[in-house]
């Protein structure tokens, strides 16, 4: 199982555009829908034993989010030709399973992971209300085989921190995850 970094994009950086299909409801979800509020993105996908190891935890954790006024979504940037377990009728299937209750977003050209400098699965970008970003990397130290207790609980300091009005958290660290899986020549210069 491959182990890749997030990139840990600067803070204060706003927050890039995106305007993507959501396949179980056949709707679209824009950047704008959340204008004035705080937004976590979170880059999964169906497949990564990392994003297995701590979904239910991190669908637990959006439900909180929302009733404390945090916007979630996620996106799936992941190739379909070479992983058709991630692709948007999976995708559909996976939020129905699973009861999301946050917008499960497809990046069909990887044109917003390359935006978001997003390098793995998963991936936490959680932006304030003005749409700076406050916070970047793990939801928690659990991965797969390490015993560590999947909590949130670097995700969930910085969502209080945000709604306290405090600084950002000083010490992020990156999550740590299955690499994006690029289509052929279209991996990002920033690895």
């Amino acid at each position: 199982m491959a182990r890749t970094p997030s990139t840990m994009l600067e803070l204060g950086t706003p927050a890039p555009d995106f305007d993507l299909p959501e396949p179980a409801s056949g709707g679209r979800v824009a950047l704008a829908d959340f204008a004035g509020r705080a937004l976590l993105v979170a880059f999964i996908c169906n497949h990564c034993p990392f994003v297995v190891h701590i979904r239910d935890a991190f669908n637990a954790f959006a439900r909180e989010c929302r009733e404390r006024g945090v916007a979630v979504v996620a996106i799936n940037s992941n190739d379909v030709a070479s992983h058709p377990d991630d692709s948007p009728e999976r995708m559909a299937e996976d939020a129905r399973r699973f009861s999301y209750d946050f917008p499960y977003l497809f990046d069909a050209e990887q044109s917003v992971a390359r935006a978001y400098r997003a390098a793995c699965t998963p991936d936490f970008y959680l932006f304030d209300s003005a749409g700076e970003l406050f916070y970047r990397g793990q939801f928690d130290g659990a991965r797969p085989g390490n015993d560590v207790p999947v909590t949130g609980a670097d995700l969930r300091a910085a969502v209080d921190a945000l709604l306290a009005g405090s600084p950002p958290p000083g010490a992020q660290l990156p999550s740590l995850g299955c690499n994006i899986k690029w289509r052929a020549g279209n991996q990002p210069d920033y690895f």
